[in-house]
């Protein structure tokens, strides 16, 4: 019997990103069948596959454990009762599958028998019994292939989920909600609290298996029950299931909001950047697009407002980081450097603003480039094309014009290193409009590809003027380069 497999799930168990395997089904290297791969068609693709080393899943969550930059506390299976519920319906499909090889057995002896009766012919029995036997032979002597068996065991710790009307499709692991799950994936649902108290990430179960993980206040009506709706903040996938729900696609569709976040720490990344992670309370998160920015306010010592684009990524959206730069510090900035705010403190949270935001919807292939602190939102951008794994490939290019430099390398190289399709190019120039027309010359030098491309650049204005004007020249068009100036 044939597997099919989802492009999501058949990327998890080859360890590419699914926009590889979405290039390859479109110039026919693969073969799909209704956007559904064939197990042995994989291995085809894929012939070392099997030879990968086992630790590929657990490489993945390595990756973005970094990516994110999150404090990962929740273990890489299940719950036991979710696993538990899991491994049932495998021993149901199992014990299906023995009754209909039964019945084939049983199908092929009577074939066998009614072959060996007296009204055939010597030499057509005699072909048809060695098909036969040679046939049972190939079949019994046949065994489980690697990628076969890890098949096998990521349809036991995983549950795979399909958005509609989008087509969106994502795996659940862990002890991982259904929102929780998107929001790592890059799905732009719709969600306030996430912890069952506002109802905004109610969605319709079309299809599948789900389980309760905690009760919140929200309380359906008995309407909303029959017509199969759940609120996505408190459910897991115990089946693969399909859901219906409304996602954003775009800016113009996340609302604004109004938090007071707490200080959770204050970090230097260098002698004169500071990283600000900020923490929202557990029943009011904030819904923002990755590379967004946010207006922050402080009563301590003056009301001080500033407005900073988000470092971290939206899947993470409890624990808001920023980077700040004191030579080009605003008031709020600069009493972070002074100390004058402290952990603890209360810090306003308006927004989220802006329009330079990655457009996960087109197949172009995101290059990013930052200049400075625009590594901040940059780094934001990264994190959200790394958890939407949809891009076949990805290029960042980083020019420091400060003293403090590429003040967080060590990520760019662990990005590089632990995704196949990832590189990264570091360049110093103290002039930042010299140094931008370097970049621009080493872009136009890299990519012959760059129709294919768009173009991510934060930074600023000076660097990004130079930039783009750079790029054009080069013969880049002026739509596929989104700017954000600090």
């Amino acid at each position: 019997m044939q597997h099919l497999l989802s492009l999501v799930r058949a990327a998890r168990l080859v360890g590419v990103a699914r926009g590889n395997l979405q290039r390859m089904v479109a110039s026919g290297e693969l073969s799909s069948f209704d956007g559904l791969v064939a197990l042995d068609e994989l291995q085809r693709a894929f012939p070392d596959a099997q030879l990968a080393d086992s630790g590929a899943l657990e490489k993945v969550e390595q990756i973005r454990d970094h990516a994110f930059a999150r404090r990962v506390l929740e273990f890489a299976l299940p719950s036991q009762e979710v696993l538990a519920q899991r491994l049932f319906a495998k021993s149901v499909e199992l014990a299906e599958v023995r009754r209909h090889l039964q019945a084939y057995h049983e199908l092929l002896i009577s074939l066998r028998e009614r072959i060996q009766g007296p009204a055939q012919d010597e030499t057509f029995q005699r072909s048809m019994l060695e098909l036969l036997d040679g046939g049972l032979r190939r079949i019994l002597a046949s065994e489980a292939t690697p990628l076969e068996a890890r098949m096998s065991m990521l349809e036991a710790v995983t549950a795979h989920v399909t958005v509609r009307p989008s087509g969106h499709q994502f795996l659940v692991e862990g002890n991982d909600s259904i929102l929780q799950a998107g929001l790592k994936a890059g799905v732009q649902f719709g969600y306030g609290c996430g912890s069952g108290s506002c109802g905004l990430c109610k969605a319709r179960l079309v299809a599948g298996e789900l389980r309760c993980l905690a009760s919140g206040d929200y309380r359906l009506s008995d309407r909303e029950i029959q017509q199969g709706h759940v609120l996505l903040c408190t459910h897991t996938a115990i089946s693969d299931v399909i859901i219906e729900t409304l996602e954003a696609a775009g800016p113009q569709d996340i609302p604004k909001q109004e938090i007071v976040a707490r200080v959770r720490a204050l970090t230097p990344l260098a002698p004169n950047t500071l990283l600000l992670h900020l923490q929202t309370p557990r029943t009011h998160r904030l819904r923002f697009l990755a590379g967004q920015s946010v207006t922050l306010g402080a009563a301590t010592g003056g009301d001080l407002l500033e407005t900073a684009p988000i470092a971290s990524c939206p899947c993470d959206e409890r624990n808001l980081h920023f980077h700040f730069a004191r030579e080009s510090a605003g008031a709020l900035a600069t009493a972070l450097f002074e100390q004058r705010i402290r952990v603890g403190d209360a810090i306003d949270v308006r927004g989220p603003v802006g329009e330079f935001v990655l457009d996960q919807a087109s197949e172009r292939l995101p290059i990013f480039i930052a200049c400075d602190a625009g590594f901040g939102p940059i780094k934001s951008l990264v994190e959200s094309a790394i958890a939407a794994d949809a891009f076949e490939s990805m290029a960042l290019y980083w020019l420091a014009t400060r003293a403090d430099g590429h003040y967080l390398e060590n990520q760019c190289r662990a990005w590089s290193s632990s995704l196949d399709n990832f590189v990264h190019r570091l360049s110093t120039d103290r002039e930042a409009r010299t140094g931008a027309k370097a970049i621009a010359a080493q872009v136009l030098s890299d990519r012959a590809d760059l129709a294919r491309c768009a173009i991510y650049a934060a930074g600023p204005p000076v660097f990004l003027e130079a930039l783009v004007g750079a790029l054009t020249d080069g013969g880049v068009r002026a739509e596929r380069i989104a700017t954000l100036a600090l």
